[in-house]
């Protein structure tokens, strides 16, 4: 048995508060908000009462001053759960994260508290129609005009986007530059000129509205940018890392979850006399993936223990996303097939981490970005020994 000793008791105390929630504020409502194809606002508002939303945001900006282990815990917990409406990791890994590091004093008092209190909810906006993995292709533009930016283009596959208040958006600001010319911006959605787009129909992740975004002649003020100008890519690049990383904790969740629902299936499924447990080839193939899972698992821990000390590179995220999004996509797919034709069923858990499962391989950097960030790393290291 595995024996993970990187959470202690308070992180384990948090876990059952996270239960507890999923039980009584989750679990009742999600397949409506597969429907809806969106979770409502108050559960922001709720989430934020109950401590789950900016756990690791100092004290002084209104959160609990908690190490990252209590998000990493709160994606592990949902996700085993089967629940991916509530797009809690984008606000608290993905946008709160670059508002800390990188936002002036009055930017991180003027949002990230009611971040935390669920009040605002945040969205992050880097793709574009033609820009997903390819940052530095992006179109949509930033152009000072005085005191302000004036923003013009268009986002799409963005997490939270028919709800969110705040967004922290990449644009050019200087397409000659090195880096792109990128710059951040803190952005407020109800400026003029931001208009949400239809909410995107998905294969997976039913609950969890995904949108189109457009800025026409949007205006902001100056004090909007984040970090330098034209600085931005060098601080997506030392955010994604984390991004990619949570990633992989959320699949390596997903991944023992689904083991552990066909391991109950199986041992309950009758078929020629005995259950399908009894059957050689079902305990060979769990045999199979309860290995690999196993060996994600640790090497998920191992990355996260990186990250906790500072020490995580974009190289070992890279791999840990790479090989957790492929396990990942394996262990529903052979997880599935011992389910049989009630896996192929919405109301079975399997079925739709089946459907969501997929585009794993796809965000935070497709697995063939992340094969080319390691094979670059791989001659690197041979050019520095030379």
């Amino acid at each position: 048995m595995l024996e993970r000793t990187l959470y202690g008791p308070e992180h384990q105390a948090f876990r059952d508060t996270v239960r507890r929630f999923i039980d009584t504020e989750i679990a009742p409502f999600h397949a409506q908000w597969e429907r809806d194809g969106q979770v409502p606002r108050e559960l922001w508002r709720k989430a934020g009462a109950a401590g789950l939303l900016g756990c690791s945001i100092p004290e002084e900006y209104g959160g609990a001053g908690a190490d990252a282990l209590f998000n990493f815990a709160l994606v592990e917990e949902v996700s085993a759960a089967g629940y991916t409406g509530p797009a809690f990791a984008v606000h608290n890994e993905m946008v709160m994260p670059y508002i800390l590091a990188f936002g002036s004093e009055a930017q991180k008092q003027r949002y990230l508290p009611p971040m935390v209190r669920g009040e605002l909810i945040g969205a992050l906006g880097l793709t574009e129609p033609q820009a997903g993995s390819d940052l530095k292709g992006m179109r949509t533009r930033a152009e000072r005009d005085g005191d302000s930016y004036v923003i013009n283009g268009q986002k799409t596959f963005i997490s939270n986007g028919q709800i969110c208040d705040v967004l922290v958006l990449a644009c050019k600001t200087d397409p000659g530059a090195a880096g792109g010319g990128i710059s951040l911006f803190i952005v407020e959605t109800n400026r003029p000129g931001f208009v949400r787009g239809k909410r995107l129909e998905k294969l997976g992740l039913k609950a969890q509205d995904t949108s189109e975004l457009f800025f026409d002649n949007m205006r902001v003020p100056a004090s909007a940018l984040l970090g330098p100008e034209h600085g931005g890519f060098k601080l997506l690049m030392k955010n994604l890392a984390q991004e990619r990383l949570t990633q992989a904790v959320r699949s390596a969740a997903v991944a023992e979850a689904a083991l552990q629902w066909t391991i109950d299936h199986v041992k309950e499924r009758k078929m020629f006399g005995q259950t399908l447990a009894d059957f050689q080839n079902t305990q060979f193939k769990l045999a199979e993936l309860k290995t690999e899972v196993t060996v994600g698992r640790v090497f998920t821990d191992h990355c996260v223990r990186q990250f906790m000390d500072g020490k995580l590179d974009g190289t070992d995220a890279a791999m840990v996303k790479l090989w957790l999004s492929e396990l990942h996509g394996r262990v529903v797919d052979q997880c599935l097939q011992l389910f049989g034709g009630w896996g192929y069923m919405w109301e079975y858990p399997i079925a739709r981490a089946y459907a969501d499962a997929r585009i794993t391989r796809i965000a935070g950097g497709s697995i063939e970005t992340m094969k080319s960030i390691i094979g670059k790393s791989l001659f690197k290291a041979d050019a520095a020994r030379s």
